[in-house]
């Protein structure tokens, strides 16, 4: 990940964890629905790592929005 990108990426973790929330799920739920390790959902919520389109179409469908959604950065 290049460092500049490094704010978008918690961005992008930001809108996991009020989607997450919203769905009151915990991330080991989120994890398990979306079949994918917790320390994973971790990382994406931290903005540590980059995320695969599949684990995008995965976790929307998962918390029912849509992948626009996860990309609708706030200021």
């Amino acid at each position: 990940m290049k460092p500049e990108y490094k704010p978008l990426y918690e961005k992008f973790g930001l809108n996991v964890v009020y989607y997450r929330k919203s769905k009151k799920l915990t991330q080991l739920q989120l994890a398990e629905l979306a079949d994918i390790d917790r320390s994973h959902i971790s990382a994406i919520e931290l903005g540590n790592v980059g995320v695969s389109f599949d684990v995008i179409f995965k976790l929307c469908e998962v918390l029912d929005i849509k992948p626009r959604d996860l990309f609708d950065f706030r200021d």
